[in-house]
Parts: C-alpha cells; structure tokens; sequence
C-alpha cells in the first residue's frame, strides 16, 4: 500500500511530514471503512471506530456508493455520541433526519434514537437540559424521525415537544445558541424556523392539536415579524412551509427557487457559503475568504432537497444535473465534503452536507 510514496523530510520541511502523517492516517482509516463496508455486521456504540479526519484532499470515489454512504453515517453518528456523549446539528442530530432515506440499504442505527430518547426521558429531567436550543433540536428532529419510520407520534417525543413549549418566549422564538457557527448555531430565527418544521412534520396532524395550538401561533407570529437573515434560512423557511401551511407566500416562494437556481454552478453543484452571502454571519473567523465559486456537499445537497421540497420534478434537467454533481463527488469514505464557513479546522459541517446529500438523491429517485 502507498508503494509510490517516498518521504523526504529534509527536502519539504516539517510541513511536508505534517502533510505525509494527515494522508497516510486517511488511507489506513479509508482503507479500514471499506473493509468494514463489504461486512455484514452493522455499526455500534460497541464497534465504532473514528471516520477518516475530514479533509478538502480526501479522494473521490469512482463509483457512487450507497451502502458506503449508510456506513459512514452510522459512523460518523455513533463516534461523536460514543466520544462526545452528546447532540449535534451536523452530525448526530441531522442523522435522524437523512438515515430513513438509506433504510433500504441497511436499517439505521437504533442506538442514536434511544440516546436521544434517553436525553428527554432522563438527563433533562436532572440534570436537565444543556440549552433551550437542544430541547428544539430534539423535539423537532424526533418528530421528523417518526414520521420518516414508524409513522406514528412516539410519546418520547410528545414529551419533547412540551417541554419546547414551555420554553417558547413570548415573541414566538426560543432562546438560541448565538456561537457564530452558520448556518445552524448563529442565530434565533433557524431555530423557530426549525420547530415549525418539526411540528409540521409530527404524525397525527399534531400541529393542529389542542396541546400545540398556541406554539403554533407563537411560531407563525414571529416568523411573520422576523424575515430570513440568509437565502439559506429562506430555504429552511420553505422546506418548513411544505409541512406546515401558511409560513410562506406562494410568490416568496418562486422568487426563491429563482434565486437558487440563479447559484447553481456550470458543473450542477452549488457552494455552501453562496447560501449565506450578505448576512453578518457570512464572515470567517479566520478571516479567510469564503469558498463561493466551488460546489459542496452541503450546498449541493441542501438547495436539491429543497427544490424538490418547492414542487420542482425530480425530472428537471437541473436537478438530474445536481444529482449527477452528488454521485461523482462522494468522497472514498463514503461522505461529501463541505468547507466549514467559520474557519478551516474540522470541517463537521461535512456531515450535515452528507446528510443533505443522500436526502437529495432520495428525493430526486424516478
């Protein structure tokens, strides 16, 4: 393995070792994925090794794989809850949402739903929850799992859920994680944005239940006096309006699958940050440029399940454009990489834009 490499570190410096150590530790952890992916033994809490460091210089596959892409979401999922022991938007959290779109493939991971489950059941009653964002996230995301699975609104999340009402502010909002992190952990309207999601995707029609009436009302007047800071928040608004009616005028939403279309790059993709351009939270911690003229993960992945989402036919040539970007850039690990907009460290937002990816490819099958 790696028989053409030869290392010579007095010629290149200890950048150049840096760099040899990042992509050899890459091939043994692709190398071990791929075994791993041919296995019949799915991925636990148990058998969990880390994924491959994400990477701009990861290599492309040949060939799309769908089962690898399954692998690597379990992976990904179940390494940060095993190690972190805890949610998030980019990985753990978005796997709840994108997962159910493999499960023909192989059936998700029940371990992260019960850690979450665990989460409202047990750790929010004492200590309690880390954040009112997190009773959001949860509530909102368990909901979307169950109507993506059983069909059915588990009482796990009926629990969820209350408890994210008697958080509502009186504006309608929550109190959010303002970390500086787009497009997830920056500011409040992503995160009522994402309630009505949840609530709108419960089973049951349970946003129109006695318990939900006046969240729902909470929901529809803020965003009614809150406008999207970002096209992307625009986007997330439109995907939210597809579940719960009224969030967006049928003339907002035209307008912005223009827009979208308007962005879409020559090789079909779109760029991530090209989503978040002329808001205050565009700008980089590093302050690095941001990546606006390269198609990503994220971006790609995200705007195609949101056009579908809009009504637009999985037979639009655009979209079979999109799709054909997603299948030609999955990554040998099986993911798709996405620059993170807030500085080049961990790149996580990698695993959100593989969950959007594999929802896309889903949504747009004939």
């Amino acid at each position: 393995m790696n028989k053409g490499i030869e290392v010579r570190p007095e010629s290149g410096g200890k950048e150049q070792m840096s760099r040899f150590k990042l992509m050899l530790s890459m091939v043994l952890a692709l190398f071990a994925l791929e075994l791993s992916a041919g296995e019949n033994s799915p991925v636990t809490l148990e058998n969990v090794e880390a994924p491959p460091e994400i990477s701009p210089d990861e290599p492309l596959r040949s060939k799309f794989s769908a089962p690898l892409a399954a692998r690597y979401l379990d992976t990904a999922a179940l390494h940060w809850q095993k190690q972190r022991k805890c949610g998030t938007c980019h990985t753990n959290f978005a796997y709840l949402v994108a997962r159910p779109a493999l499960k023909s493939v192989s059936p998700p991971s029940q371990e992260v739903r019960k850690f979450f489950e665990s989460m409202v059941e047990k750790r929010w009653e004492d200590p309690g929850p880390r954040w009112d964002a997190e009773v959001v996230v949860a509530a909102s995301l368990l909901a979307a799992n169950d109507r993506l699975t059983t069909g059915k609104l588990n009482p796990v999340t009926r629990k969820a859920f209350r408890r994210m009402w008697k958080l509502q502010r009186k504006d309608g909002g929550w109190d959010w994680l303002e970390c500086g992190w787009p497009p997830m952990e920056s500011d409040a309207h992503y995160g009522v944005t994402l309630a009505a999601l949840g609530v709108g995707m419960a089973p049951g029609d349970y946003a129109s239940s006695e318990e939900a009436k006046a969240g729902v009302e909470g929901i529809r007047r803020y965003l009614a006096k809150n406008s999207p800071p970002s096209l992307h928040h625009q986007a997330m608004l439109l995907w939210a309006s597809a579940n719960l009616e009224g969030l967006m005028k049928k003339k907002d939403q035209e307008a912005l699958l223009t827009a979208l279309f308007k962005l879409q790059r020559p090789d079909g993709g779109w760029a991530m940050a090209s989503l978040l351009a002329g808001w205050d939270g565009h700008k980089r911690k590093d302050n690095k440029k941001q990546e606006l003229e390269k198609s990503d993960g994220y971006g790609t992945g995200f705007v195609t399940y949101i056009l579908r989402q809009g009504g637009v036919p999985a037979t639009d040539a655009r979209l079979r454009k999109a799709v054909s970007w997603l299948k030609t850039n999955q990554r040998q690990s099986g993911r798709w990489f996405t620059r993170s907009p807030t500085r080049d460290s961990k790149h996580f937002i990698s695993n959100a834009g593989t969950a959007f990816a594999v929802m896309a490819i889903e949504a747009c099958l004939p």
